[in-house]
Formats: C-alpha cells, structure tokens, sequence
C-alpha cells in the first residue's frame, strides 16, 4: 500500500503511447489540410458535415478528437505522477484519485484508437494528383543532377526553382544542361525512391 510505483510504470507506458499517438492524428491533420490551401495528399473521409466557415472543406474531426483524449491522457499522467508521490510512510490514501486517472486514460485511449482506425484511418485515400504536384515542385529532385552537372550549377537551379515557381525539370531543360531523355531518367521519382531502380 505504500508504493505505488506499478500503477505510475503503467500510466507512465500509457503517456508514451498518448504522444506517439497524438504525434499520428496530427500528421494526418497536416497532410489532409485543403481543398485548396495546404499539403491536401490525402483525403480523409467525411464523418460530420462540412465545415460551417470553409465550405468543402472536410474536417479532420477524428483526428482532433484523438489529439484531445491523448492530451487528456498525458493529464491523467500527470495526476498520476504526483499521487503516487504523495504517499507517506507506509500507506498511501490517495489511491482512489490514482485508480480512477489510470482506468480513465486506459479506456479513454483503448477507444480512441479504435474509432481512429475504424472512421478514419481505413477510409483515408491518396490525393495522387496533388502528391505529384508537390513531388514536381520540390527542390529536393535537384540533387539527382549534381552528380551529372555539378553541385554549383544544381545549386544555382534550385534556387531559380525557389525563386520563379518553376520546377526543376523546366529550369534544367530551358538551360539545356541535359537532354530531355536524360532528364527524364534522373528525375523520375520512382528511381529516386525505389533501391532496384537504377
């Protein structure tokens, strides 16, 4: 009855799960932000009505759900922490506020990562067309030319790409640096991404 160490251990697993998890729903409200302004890559499928101020706009409302009971969790942590402390010598009477935060957070977060899974994360589908927008726009395929043009000519049209809004493959062919087969090659993102691509 004085320690109390066990049920902190336990809460202490479930604050490290909380973060990890609110870490996921917030990605995933990173990444669906849109229709028009944000990263919009993934759709997320609609569980409310659409948003009163943003009209078309999909509201991640699962996702910032999870991010409230995970905050709610890492509280529970908190209370637990301090009460499991608060014991004196060979007893401690605040075993019931202990309990109750422990149990709280045990079941608040077991259920939301169920509904997370279930109307949300299985009804997520890929914006294709949007990923490869922001694929062609990035400056990162720039590096895929260094080692045919050099670091300081790379260097140089990436920072035009920053600077005019154009992407790299416009900027390389209006240079004429490499020829167009050529640049295809380098710059397809499947040989960038895939080890068996050479």
């Amino acid at each position: 009855m004085r320690g109390m160490g066990d049920v902190a251990g336990f809460s202490a697993a479930m604050l490290v799960l909380a973060i990890d998890l609110s870490k996921i729903a917030s990605d995933i409200r990173l990444m669906a932000m849109g229709p028009r302004t944000g990263i919009d890559e993934i759709k997320l499928p609609a569980v409310q009505p659409v948003s009163s101020i943003m009209p078309g706009k999909i509201n991640p409302s699962i996702p910032e759900m999870v991010n409230q009971v995970c905050y709610q969790v890492m509280g529970c942590d908190t209370t637990v922490a301090m009460v499991c402390e608060a014991g004196q010598l060979e007893l401690n009477v605040m075993m019931p506020v202990i309990a109750w935060n422990a149990l709280h957070a045990s079941r608040i977060i077991r259920q939301s990562m169920a509904v997370l899974r279930t109307k949300c994360v299985e009804g997520i589908t890929a914006n294709p067309e949007r990923a490869r927008e922001l694929l062609d726009r990035s400056t990162a395929l720039a590096t895929a030319l260094s080692p045919h043009i050099g670091y300081a000519a790379t260097a140089d049209i990436a920072k035009e790409a920053v600077r005019t809004g154009k992407s790299i493959r416009e900027i390389a062919k209006e240079r004429g640096v490499l020829s167009d087969a050529q640049l295809d090659t380098l710059l397809a993102p499947e040989r960038m991404t895939s080890p068996d691509q050479e």
